[in-house]
Parts: C-alpha cells; sequence; structure tokens
C-alpha cells in the first residue's frame, strides 16, 4: 500500500461515502482525513484503493469501522479543568436564572465531557430542571456514551481533573466499580438524551442556553466552520453561551461578529442578539 493518497482517488472516497451513506466528510480539513484514511488502510489491511472502495461500497460493517477510525475520540472528564472551573463559578450562575436549561453537547464522542457536565450540574442544585442533548455522527461512540461505562483506569487521571475543576464533592460516588470498569450513577444519566446528529447536514433541533463544541471544529476547513456557528447560533436563545476548545476560535471565521468573547483563555462566547 502507498503511504500516499491521491487527491483524485481522496475526493472520490469522500464522495463515494456521501452518496452511499449519506455521511459528508468534505468540510473536514483535507490534510488530516486524508491521514487517517491512509492509516485505515493499513490497519484494516487494504492492499489498494480500488479494494478500499470496493468493501466500502459493499460492507457496512467495514464502512461502520471505517467511521469509527476516521472521527477523532480523544476526551476525558473534566478535560482542561480550568475551563470547567469557569464554567461552574461564572456560566452555571447565570444559566440558574432559566426556569429550564437546554444544553448542546455536540460531537460528544464517548460522553466523557457530558457527565463532567451533569455532576457540574448536580453540585450546582441545577441538574433536575437541565436536559442535556448530546450528539455526535458515530453511532458507536453514542451507544457506549449511553451506557455510562468508564474504563476503571482513568479514573485516577478523571478525579485529579475534577479535583482541581474545583469539585465539591467525593469523585467516587458519582460511579460503582465492576472489576476493570465503572458504571457512572444512574442519577447522572436521566436528563441526558444521546443521539446521532450530522453538523454538516443535519438542522437546528431546538432552542440552548449553552452549546458545548470542544475540540471538533479543529478537524473542519473554514467553510464548514462557518457553517457550523451559524447552525450554533440559530440555536442558541439570546445570549446563550458557546464553548469552543481551548485551541479553537471564532477569530477567522465569518460569524465572529454574532458572538461576544466572555472568556477569551478558555474559549466562552456568547450570542450577540
Amino acid at each position: 500500500m502507498n503511504d500516499e493518497l491521491s487527491m483524485a482517488d481522496y475526493l472520490e472516497l469522500v464522495q463515494v461515502i456521501r452518496l452511499r451513506y449519506g455521511y459528508d466528510f468534505s468540510g473536514y480539513a483535507q490534510a488530516s482525513l486524508k491521514r487517517r484514511m491512509v492509516r485505515f488502510m493499513g490497519h484494516s489491511g487494504m492492499p489498494s484503493v480500488f479494494e478500499l472502495k470496493y468493501r466500502l461500497v459493499n460492507d457496512e460493517a467495514f464502512f461502520n469501522s471505517m467511521v469509527q477510525y476516521l472521527t477523532v475520540n480523544v476526551t476525558e472528564m473534566f478535560r482542561d479543568p480550568a475551563f470547567y472551573r469557569t464554567l461552574k463559578e461564572d456560566i452555571l450562575p447565570k444559566l440558574a436564572a432559566y426556569p429550564n436549561i437546554r444544553i448542546w453537547h455536540a460531537g460528544c464522542s464517548t460522553g466523557e465531557e457530558v457527565y463532567s457536565m451533569a455532576i457540574l450540574l448536580k453540585e450546582a442544585g441545577l441538574l433536575d430542571r437541565t436536559r442535556i442533548y448530546a450528539t455526535d455522527l458515530n453511532p458507536a461512540n453514542l451507544e457506549k456514551a449511553a451506557s455510562g461505562v468508564v474504563q476503571l483506569e482513568y479514573m485516577k487521571e478523571y478525579t485529579a481533573n475534577y479535583i482541581q475543576s474545583g469539585g465539591i464533592g467525593d469523585f467516587s460516588d458519582y460511579y460503582s466499580a465492576r472489576y476493570d470498569r465503572v458504571i457512572l450513577q444512574k442519577e447522572l444519566r436521566k436528563n441526558i438524551t444521546f443521539f446521532q446528529h450530522n453538523l454538516a447536514a443535519d438542522q437546528v433541533f431546538n432552542e440552548f442556553q449553552l452549546i458545548c463544541c470542544r475540540n471538533v471544529f479543529i478537524y473542519f476547513n473554514r467553510e464548514l466552520q462557518n457553517h457550523v456557528l451559524k447552525l450554533f447560533y440559530d440555536s442558541l436563545s439570546p445570549w446563550g453561551f458557546l464553548a469552543l476548545g481551548i485551541k479553537e476560535s471564532l477569530r477567522f471565521t465569518e460569524m465572529r461578529n454574532a458572538y461576544e468573547t466572555v472568556h477569551g483563555a478558555h474559549k466562552i462566547y456568547r450570542r450577540k442578539r
């Protein structure tokens, strides 16, 4: 197998995926996605691009494994603790003014950050009147997220993150250990709805006071970033909050003037009227 993928082959693969399965990767950053396609060919033992195309067209299970590989699933509970401390100290008190709170985690991966939000809300006394919608392109991610199961080996790191974020409880109270895994408390899961949503193609489905889409933008090209920021703008209530990843920014997007910066270091913005 060649360690490079021609642009023609890359574009044809993107088209095959869109036409056969309805997944549109045309707005993803090409260099990054091409690299992951090449790695997937090596990982799956594909001898040629022709063979890869054939398998994609004729084997849906193979396609699902490719989507699992192509979509980046790097996540952790209370990732960037200072961000969560800012949410806890500054953003949640503002959300508390709403009788009912709606939060969207877009690109939620396997759910660790969604459950982190649920813990913050519980400690702030807001969980019972909050509905969290957690969406992802990858159905395998959503299935894992909905299970509430996390590998035990990660909990030491997650506990440290929780403490640094200003958690006020005993983190171990939020889960039960089962051999090499833990299952998160049922109360944390009851107000979360997990479902598939494609940021590139799907529409507004509710009005939210807070949207978290962290560490997803960096995999989109500028055109798709603008599209998604418009989708988020239309999905936010007036003065609703948008949280991006630490390495992401609105600065060079067409929608930069539609939001005001609330916390520049933590990439928290607010929708202007």
